[in-house]
C-alpha cells in the first residue's frame, strides 16, 4: 500500500481545493528507468480504468495507479518537501532503490 505523509496530504487537499479538482485522483506511475533506478511520476486525473488501474484511498486522498505498476509501488512514500533546493511533492521508494541500483553510471544519483 501507497503511504502518503500527513503534510502531503494537506498539501495535496489544498491543491485539489485551490484547482477545484475534489473529484480528482492522485496517479502515481512509473515514469521509466535509469541507471539510477526507478523514476516515478503523478498527476490528477479523473480517467480510471476499471480494467487497467487499481484505486485505493491514503489519508483522505483517492489514489489510482496502474495495474502493472501496483506492485512496484506498494511501499512508495509520497511526501511534500519544502527546502532551501525548492518545494513540492516527491515519492520516495527506499525499498525498490535497493534492488534497482546499478554501478558504474557515474554517480549523480541521489
Amino acid at each position: 500500500m501507497v503511504e502518503i505523509t500527513e503534510k502531503a496530504a494537506v498539501e495535496l487537499k489544498a491543491l485539489l481545493e485551490e484547482q477545484e479538482k475534489q473529484d480528482q485522483s492522485l496517479r502515481i506511475f512509473v515514469a521509466g528507468t535509469s541507471c539510477c533506478g526507478v523514476q516515478y511520476g503523478m498527476s490528477l486525473d479523473n480517467e480510471i480504468s476499471e480494467e487497467d488501474d487499481v484505486t485505493e484511498e491514503v489519508s483522505g486522498i483517492k489514489l489510482v495507479m496502474n495495474k502493472n505498476d501496483a506492485e512496484g509501488l506498494s511501499s512508495a512514500i509520497v511526501d511534500y518537501v519544502d527546502g532551501p533546493s525548492g518545494k513540492g511533492f516527491i515519492i520516495d521508494n527506499s525499498a525498490s532503490a535497493a534492488e534497482d541500483a546499478c554501478g558504474g553510471c557515474g554517480g549523480g544519483c541521489n
